[in-house]
């Protein structure tokens, strides 16, 4: 990348991390905290990952998948914590920059629209250099597939588009829709060891690609 396109790079990310919109113009109810963008991205990184939103305990850290979600997340993708963490590598960017707040059932609320609509686009427009997308749950799936001229039938679920990954694998960039890594997901993981046993290896060789030095 050009030095002028990464100090373009650095703008938007600076905009970002000074973002206020959703709570001094939200659309809708104000986020219920003060905002704390979490984003990784670099002008090297040739992987990006792709989520929903930062959770509570990453909301407190700064750090994207600094919980037992992002511990199986690098198990799926076959690297260490320092390997994953190597912002020169591996770039990572959700949907809602900002922990989204919990809904009544103690859940976590869906990705701010906020951030979609006003950074996103600027965002990977100024990252072109990336060849693979781990694009992680439905929110994620559906911006990254519609942005490189995939869009998903409304109809299908998280299950039946990651059951597809194989449709997906000669289009560039390779985009690997996966389920959420989170704790939750266990009982999905033991119903569909397909993901295991024929997903993990492909992704795991196109992770070991993409960061080696």
């Amino acid at each position: 990348m050009a030095r002028g396109e990464a100090r373009k790079l650095d703008e938007v990310v600076a905009r970002i991390r000074a973002c206020r919109f959703c709570v001094e113009t939200p659309e809708g109810a104000p986020l219920p905290h003060e905002p704390r963008p979490v984003l990784r991205v670099s002008s090297s990184a040739r992987l990006l990952i792709a989520s929903q939103a930062p959770g509570n305990l990453v909301n407190q850290t700064g750090l994207p998948f600094n919980d037992p979600s992002g511990n199986r997340l690098r198990e799926w993708m076959g690297v260490d914590r320092e390997t994953f963490y190597n912002v020169s590598r591996i770039a990572i960017a959700p949907m809602g920059f900002c922990f989204p707040g919990n809904d009544a059932a103690g859940g976590d609320l869906p990705p701010r629209r906020e951030c979609r609509a006003r950074w996103h686009d600027e965002l990977f427009a100024a990252l072109p250099q990336i060849e693979t997308v781990l694009a992680i749950g439905r929110y994620a799936q559906d911006y990254h597939f519609a942005r490189l001229g995939h869009a998903l039938p409304r109809g299908q679920g998280v299950s039946q588009i990651v059951a597809r990954w194989r449709d997906f694998q000669n289009a560039r960039p390779l985009i690997f829709p996966l389920p959420h890594p989170s704790w939750r997901n266990t009982g999905w993981l033991k119903r569909n060891p397909w993901f295991e046993a024929e997903v993990l290896p492909v992704l795991r060789k196109e992770v070991a690609r993409l960061v080696k030095t």
